[in-house]
């Protein structure tokens, strides 16, 4: 019979027994400004299997190293112009880059799905990187959610899905972005969109002097490129005006609704609020009906988060 999950204060003996946990193989569910991850020693096989098989990943979609520190990302990846940039400008952040592995690089296979690429991220949360620092290594780390389902922006939220299955979680309260990191891949001659998160394409753009190129298309080269993820139990509609009879409403902006992301319309309080209120609906167990989004700035990756939630499973 497994154990019930430990909760821990985001204090100095909390941060301790994670990082503690951590180094001993074990799971432990953390706080970032985006999302909660689920934590596993990078270098440790064993540790790494685990987290696939909490979550229920498929063993084809990669996973992203945190960091506490951007020179870190130099002894596991070939660094190139473009990340030096999109570092100096946005680490500590929201922002994941796809490098090519270095040889030598000592991580767990299963953390790159066998690619020859590798996603890191250096947090901008200040307990995260507490436990970084503390654990004194590559932390893998997804969301901490079942595969495919709604990610966590709570510590309850990890409880809900993971309750027996990790160790520990450090609760550290809601993440404040409450959408996962942009990822942008640096494999190849241009910088490339891989996936929209919480980081604006504007402001990429904007250190890179020109938009990224975007990729779409079957191949998983990336975290969060699933067709159907983020997803409720229940059916999502789009771009819907009006709830229909027996449906639920997640609304944006001045209307009538179960839910709403942001009554005044901003997209900054609609990104933290969009997972929170996803769960709260789903536990209505009705039919989620969600309003338009605006398609630039963080509407670009909420959008995007619905479309997958919508998708057909």
């Amino acid at each position: 019979m497994s154990q019930a999950t430990k909760i821990l204060r985001p204090d100095a003996p909390g941060l301790a027994e994670a990082a503690a946990l951590l180094r001993a193989g074990r799971l432990v569910a953390f706080p970032t400004e985006t999302v909660y991850g689920l934590g596993a020693d990078a270098r440790n096989g064993q540790a790494v299997a685990g987290i696939y098989a909490a979550k229920g990943r498929p063993s084809f979609n990669p996973l992203i190293v945190h960091l506490a520190d951007p020179e870190e990302a130099r002894r596991y990846v070939r660094w190139n112009d473009a990340a030096e940039i999109l570092a100096s400008a946005f680490w500590p952040g929201p922002l994941t880059l796809v490098l090519p592995l270095r040889a030598g690089h000592g991580l767990s296979s299963l953390v790159t799905a066998g690619l020859d690429s590798l996603a890191l991220r250096v947090p901008e949360h200040e307990n995260a990187r507490r436990l970084l620092k503390a654990f004194d290594g590559p932390l893998a780390a997804p969301s901490a959610n079942p595969s495919g389902r709604i990610s966590a922006t709570s510590a309850a939220h990890v409880l809900t899905g993971l309750d027996g299955k990790i160790a520990a979680i450090l609760d550290d309260g809601p993440c404040t972005v409450g959408l996962e990191s942009t990822i942008i891949g640096l494999t190849g001659s241009r910088p490339s969109l891989l996936r929209a998160g919480g980081l604006p394409p504007e402001a990429l753009e904007a250190a890179l002097g020109a938009a990224p190129d975007v990729v779409s298309g079957a191949e998983i080269i990336a975290p969060g490129q699933l067709q159907s993820h983020y997803a409720p139990a229940a059916a999502v509609r789009l771009d819907a005006q009006v709830a229909r009879k027996g449906e639920a409403l997640l609304g944006f902006g001045h209307m009538d609704c179960t839910l709403n992301l942001s009554p005044g319309g901003d997209l900054t309080e609609a990104a933290a609020n969009l997972f929170e209120y996803l769960h709260r609906l789903d536990a209505l167990q009705k039919p989620i009906a969600v309003a338009p989004i605006p398609d630039h700035g963080l509407g670009r990756a909420i959008n995007d988060r619905l479309r997958r939630a919508a998708a057909p499973r």
